[in-house]
């Protein structure tokens, strides 16, 4: 590649690169009339005055990298600053779209303030430069992008960090006072009061559970999801909509989309972050009694007859093997028909729904009935007695 550089184009470079210093507040000026109309910068907690003193020393900075003689100092200078612009602009909360659109004005104004002193015969002078310009002005932008990222992750690991004290001390804390759930709302950014969903898992759902936090942590999405690790368990919960004013229950009560084939126990609705400790606990139960069968989350509305089967089993008595010894003296298949028959008769209440299932007469099915009853004691047209057959069955 030819240089079509006279021996003068260095002298007159430098008089444009000593006009351009001389312009600085005319540049920076330029910078933040246009960086305020770039959408969440102009809102931002960013002062006009902060913006106008830091696009100054931005240009200034700029215009020195592209003087001769001094490139190391002046680049390692420019590059330090760039990395401290992107450190404020993270913690400032610019949105990246935003920064990036803002570092992409350096060079379009450097550059058209450059046309803008320059004379005609610099046409060639210009387009043999154009790469410097735009070299000095690229490191600038990507320094500073790799700063703003740096400080992103940074505040996000702390955030993080602070996030799980809190959580921690939600969990941890059978009794939640009004100020600790106060404390806890403003640290997650929700409301004490609050409704909430929650599920609970171990081994390798609560591996899939921890997968789907962090999937939802990557990007912008409908549910937050706010992830706890303890005694082997992992519990996520996170903050419901508002209930409509007409809306239904199953309306009201959304379960986030990647955790639908998760088994696990699941509280579907918690009223408010001091009812998470107590919600926990059920959703443990829950999920300790899931089955093989069980391809997603288990409510207690769903599964409220094993919760009482496990309790009553802990207290010592054995619904089932009550039964069983009962019906000991059944002979024959005898049995099989009571307990197909007793077993439909539940879930209808009602004989003739019964009797047409079964293809049998109603007379037949109030005889199995009748027989049960002797064999056991139970009372199916009793709501009380019934239930004790639902549990034992669960």
């Amino acid at each position: 590649m030819h240089n079509f550089e006279s021996p003068n184009d260095g002298v007159r470079w430098s008089e444009l690169v000593d006009r351009l210093d001389g312009r600085l507040d005319t540049l920076a000026q330029s910078f933040t009339a246009r960086v305020r109309q770039i959408p969440e910068y102009g809102d931002s907690q960013v002062t006009i005055p902060e913006i106008r003193d830091t696009a100054r020393e931005t240009f200034r900075r700029l215009i020195q990298g592209l003087r001769g003689g001094q490139e190391d100092e002046a680049r390692v200078g420019l590059l330090t600053f760039a990395s401290d612009l992107g450190s404020k602009r993270a913690r400032a909360g610019i949105p990246p779209e935003s920064l990036t659109s803002a570092v992409r004005l350096d060079f379009s104004i450097l550059w058209a303030d450059l046309l803008e002193i320059a004379a005609p015969e610099d046409a060639a002078l210009l387009a043999s430069r154009v790469d410097q310009v735009w070299r000095v002005v690229d490191e600038f932008a990507i320094r500073t992008h790799m700063s703003y990222l740096t400080e992103r992750v940074r505040m996000a690991q702390e955030e993080s960090s602070i996030q799980r004290e809190f959580i921690a001390r939600l969990f941890n804390q059978s009794t939640l006072s009004a100020e600790t759930s106060a404390q806890v709302g403003s640290a997650l950014g929700i409301g004490p009061d609050s409704r909430c969903g929650l599920v609970a898992a171990s081994g390798e759902p609560g591996v899939r559970l921890r997968a789907a936090a962090t999937q939802f942590g990557s990007g912008q999405r409908r549910h937050r999801l706010f992830l706890h690790e303890s005694g082997g368990n992992t519990y996520l919960f996170w903050p419901l909509p508002p209930r409509p004013a007409r809306a239904t229950r199953s309306m009201a009560l959304q379960l986030p989309p990647l955790l639908a084939d998760i088994p696990c126990g699941y509280v579907p609705e918690v009223n408010g972050l001091r009812s998470l400790p107590a919600a926990a606990r059920t959703a443990e139960s829950l999920a300790a009694l899931l089955r093989p069968a069980d391809s997603g989350p288990v409510s207690a509305d769903a599964a409220w007859t094993r919760l009482a089967q496990q309790n009553l089993q802990d207290a010592g008595l054995d619904l089932a093997a009550q039964l069983d010894e009962a019906m000991e003296e059944c002979r024959g298949g005898e049995r099989e028909r009571l307990t197909e028959t007793v077993r439909h008769y539940l879930s209808t209440g009602n004989i003739t729904a019964t009797a047409e299932q079964l293809f049998c007469h109603r007379n037949t099915i109030l005889n199995r009935l009748n027989r049960f009853e002797e064999l056991t004691g139970i009372d199916l047209t009793v709501p009380a007695q019934a239930a004790r057959l639902v549990v034992a069955w669960a």
